[in-house]
């Protein structure tokens, strides 16, 4: 069976003006009636998580993500999706520009007029990567809660992977491209960089890595490292920004493929023939006859006059938009073995080259740091992960500490200072202490609070 995601990528709130306020409203909820439709027909009949390559925000304003958020719920609760399961990455609109220091723009400057060097060199310095990390404040806070936090070193994060089948799993893997970004960028004169700390992702026996990112590969300086190493270690790489959706497939060498998936706007300014409202689903699995990855689109796109949206046919592979991609580290491990397949309904549509009948299951597991440490792993508590979603992206600073002190977290005589790091581990700490029922009453009653106070 395979592991359904629902795509969206710059979707913008907080963009609108005028009359736009209202048809934007209206196609947002006529995306969230339309995928459930679609993911109601695919085997299984309900998703298992929400991609998002980007611009999720317009300025990188909080309440711009507290919109997204609302809708980010409803849409996941109707594809059958507990509304933590999504994967992030920021874009352009994702940042504060309001917040860069004078300090922080001569480093701009300095990277722009250099390279991957002097990339590196900025990069080495905390004090350095906090300027330009400064900007992404409140897209912090928002990913934070989603598990999907930026990593303030400057190399890619991962947390989540998803099994097909025995020995075969896909992993999703986080770039930041927005880090250089100053809004005058333009591809034809490439200005950012991804950096070998980050476009260095590992190789994993019976894993195929999937890269989320928001700019496509001709936007950075470092292009041509960057595409080697996506060509020799990842299996898909999945970009926003263009607004022009588009797939291509290629052959690295025998027994090597990548399929390199641009995705257009979910929210555009406008919409028109050649900018309009779009957005995907995506069907991995195995794919048991080759031993690789099925990768199935169902692009949607909007029909001004019937004002919803439909099939997309002309795009993203059209009639024929399932493909089937080698895959060298699938074939490195051990083949699973046969497997029965569950009685299906005749009616039931099946993924192109697949008949395993394993249902994908998702685990997190964090990767090392840059100094080559593992990261803690989550605790395993029922209504854990909503609960951290709620913890950091619902509750003000103030209500978060309040928890932490009322239920005794912060150590006596702590001088460390406070921060999303350590406010996890003592959100954790709590949890494996038995007190998650306490936190789950202390967020919905300080949530209550704030808002009989506000009527």
């Amino acid at each position: 069976m395979p592991a359904v995601f629902v795509h969206v990528s710059d979707i913008h709130f907080g963009q609108e003006k005028d009359d736009r306020v209202h048809i934007h409203a209206d196609v947002k909820q006529q995306l969230i009636a339309d995928a459930k439709e679609v993911v109601s027909n695919i085997a299984g009949g309900v998703a298992h998580g929400i991609l998002v390559t980007g611009d999720i925000a317009q300025s990188g304003k909080w309440a711009e993500y507290e919109d997204a958020g609302k809708w980010l719920d409803e849409l996941a609760a109707n594809i059958g999706v507990e509304i933590h399961r999504v994967q992030m990455v920021p874009g352009n609109h994702d940042l504060d520009r309001s917040k860069l220091s004078f300090s922080g723009k001569q480093i701009l400057d300095h990277i722009r007029a250099g390279g991957p060097k002097e990339y590196e060199d900025i990069l080495n310095n905390s004090t350095d990567r906090a300027a330009l990390f400064a900007r992404f404040e409140d897209y912090g806070r928002f990913s934070f809660g989603y598990n999907c936090p930026l990593n303030n070193e400057g190399i890619f994060a991962s947390e989540m992977e998803v099994n097909l089948a025995p020995g075969r799993a896909i992993r999703f893997i986080r770039f930041n491209s927005s880090l250089l970004c100053h809004g005058e960028e333009r591809d034809e004169h490439p200005e950012l960089v991804i950096g070998a700390r980050q476009f260095i992702i590992p190789r994993t026996i019976g894993v195929e890595n999937i890269v989320l990112v928001h700019h496509p590969l001709n936007w950075y300086k470092d292009q041509d490292q960057v595409r080697d190493y996506i060509r020799s270690r990842a299996r898909v790489f999945i970009s926003g920004h263009e607004h022009n959706p588009k797939v291509s497939i290629d052959n690295v060498e025998a027994g090597c493929d990548v399929m390199m998936l641009a995705a257009g706007a979910t929210v555009p300014y406008k919409s028109n023939e050649v900018f309009t409202f779009t957005y995907n689903i995506i069907e991995f699995d195995w794919d048991e006859e080759n031993d690789g990855l099925s990768v199935t689109m169902h692009p949607r796109a909007w029909n001004p006059k019937r004002t919803c949206f439909e099939a997309d046919h002309k795009r993203l592979g059209g009639q024929n938009p399932n493909f089937r991609l080698a895959c060298p580290f699938f074939r490195k491990a051990d083949r699973p073995a046969a497997a029965p397949t569950t009685a299906q309904p005749a009616d039931t549509p099946i993924a192109q080259g697949s008949t395993f009948s394993v249902e994908p299951t998702i685990e997190m597991v964090p990767m090392e740091s840059l100094q080559g440490e593992p990261q803690p792993m989550s605790p395993k508590e029922e209504g854990y992960e909503i609960a951290r979603l709620r913890f950091f992206r619902d509750l003000l600073e103030g209500e978060r500490l309040r928890i932490l002190v009322e239920l005794d977290a912060l150590p006596e005589n702590s001088d460390e200072r406070m921060s999303q790091g350590l406010e996890r581990r003592l959100f954790d700490m709590l949890v494996r202490n038995g007190k998650l029922a306490e936190v789950k009453k202390m967020i919905d009653q300080l949530i209550g609070e704030r808002k009989d106070g506000a009527r």
